[in-house]
């Protein structure tokens, strides 16, 4: 029985996925609400999690055992034959499971107690908790998977939007490590030509240079145009933050709420009533977006209101965009002046306010702000307005993150990069026609480098970097 305590116990051989069953880890797969829920699921996977399951579950009438065939009955102490819980049974025996190792699920009733008792009777019959992401690492190990789709997989979890989703889909179902397998057998077939024409020089036909270079440049587009997708990936992952700035009572809060469409921040006719920052998440156009109301940033000798204040400056200096928000009915006064000076050079979208109860065609504001938005946040008029300049303050700045099929991450990007540059690197060898040993050096990188992507070729240290971001049951 192989044991593993820490990611950084895993063997090559393991990583072949020439594994064995290991011991069997348990943990909570779904997500439980304290003192209430509908359902927990408890999960099993592992060489004795059937035995374990047939110590502790007892189904009604005489069902038999089969693969993906539900089960009713109570679960139950061995020693002392004590009800914990009446639950469901989902048996799903290998290779036909997350895993490929035998998984069982209970599902009981929500909720700390009854789950944490089934919990603490696996742990008691031999089973162990799962480390964070255990589950998907072994169907990893197992050769369920790629990494490209293991990191999907979080992605899935941790999507904040539907675009966000669907692109993590799209890489479950395989459209990310499909044309990356592609490029890497190509290589592999160059190297191997190249190789031959070493060891064997006099025995085969001179190499075709010309196919050569069409299949590197080809190789190298196809890595191009994989990595044009990182920002996009990145902004529908993370998106982006929006601070609310400007000076007390111009209508930040009253801006927020509308955009929200909830009452997320207090509103009332007295300056300084924000007193810290207020967030808000919100998804434009499948973008996230973290929005921050910030205090209003005046002159104060207001202890509290003070420190509010240097949190809106800090909130700013974080920022990817700022909403410089005025008052109508007030115009460009000289507080805006000063609370300009502190934000200009920064990317701004100026939102005038409170239309309804002033006149925005005669402000005078700076001539460098070209994105002006017209709002009344009190009335709800502008948000679309306001949307839209958001879009496309994003589109000047990142590639849109609309109809994306594939979208890669930071990892991925980094080994796709170096990658390109180890085909770079073989295209000016071969132009200096030096010798094919040389050729050789730079394939194998980016032979290794795209093997990194898809688990092929891997360390322990990224295993243990990318399954550590998973949540504990998946």
């Amino acid at each position: 029985m192989i044991e593993i305590k820490s990611y950084r116990d895993l063997t090559v051989w393991q990583k072949s996925q020439k594994i064995v069953q290991q011991e069997t880890i348990v943990a909570i797969a779904s997500a439980v609400v304290p003192s209430q829920g509908s359902i927990g699921v408890v999960r099993l996977s592992g060489q004795t999690a059937l035995e374990i399951a047939k110590r502790i579950f007892h189904p009604q009438g005489k069902k038999q055992w089969e693969s993906h065939r539900i089960l009713y009955g109570y679960i139950k102490h061995p020693d002392h034959n004590t009800i914990i819980d009446e639950a469901l049974l989902l048996p799903m025996f290998s290779p036909r499971s997350y895993t490929r190792e035998d998984v069982i699920e209970f599902h009981c009733h929500g909720g700390i107690m009854p789950v944490q008792q089934v919990l603490e009777l696996c742990l008691e019959q031999g089973a162990r908790l799962a480390n964070s992401g255990e589950f998907t690492l072994r169907a990893f190990l197992n050769g369920r998977i790629d990494l490209t789709q293991a990191e999907s997989i979080a992605e899935i979890v941790g999507a904040k939007s539907v675009e966000a989703s669907t692109v993590a889909l799209a890489s479950l179902r395989g459209k990310l490590a499909q044309p990356i397998k592609n490029i890497r057998h190509t290589l592999l077939d160059i190297l191997a030509e190249v190789e031959a024409r070493i060891d064997f020089e006099d025995d085969l036909p001179p190499l075709d240079e010309d196919q050569v270079k069409q299949n590197l440049q080809a190789s190298l587009e196809q890595i191009k145009q994989i990595l044009a997708t990182k920002d996009q990936g990145e902004l529908l992952r993370s998106g982006i933050k929006v601070a609310i700035v400007g000076q007390p009572n111009v209508g930040k809060s009253s801006l927020l709420n509308a955009w929200s469409r909830c009452d997320r921040a207090i509103v009332t006719d007295l300056p300084g009533t924000t007193r810290d920052v207020v967030e808000s998440q919100l998804v434009v156009k499948g973008i996230p977006i973290q929005v921050l109301d910030t205090a209003g940033i005046r002159n104060t000798e207001d202890t509290v209101e003070k420190i509010g204040v240097e949190r809106s400056l800090q909130a700013v200096n974080q920022a990817d965009l700022i909403l410089f928000t005025i008052d109508a009915s007030q115009g460009w006064t000289e507080k805006e002046t000063e609370i300009y000076e502190k934000i200009k050079g920064l990317n701004i979208i100026l939102v005038i306010n409170k239309t309804d109860l002033g006149n925005p065609d005669t402000i005078n504001y700076p001539s460098e702000i070209k994105q002006i938005v017209n709002t009344a946040a009190s009335k709800n008029e502008g948000i679309e307005a306001l949307e839209s300049a958001i879009i496309n303050t994003i589109e000047k700045g990142k590639t849109t993150a609309r109809n994306l099929d594939i979208a890669i991450n930071q990892r991925q990007a980094a080994a796709l990069t170096r990658a390109k540059l180890a085909l770079t690197q073989v295209e000016e060898t071969i132009k200096n026609q030096l010798p094919l040993d040389f050729w050789t050096i730079d394939l194998r990188t980016a032979i290794q480098a795209l093997g990194e992507i898809t688990g092929e070729e891997v360390t322990e240290s990224v295993l243990d970097r990318i399954f550590s971001r998973f949540c504990i049951g998946k």
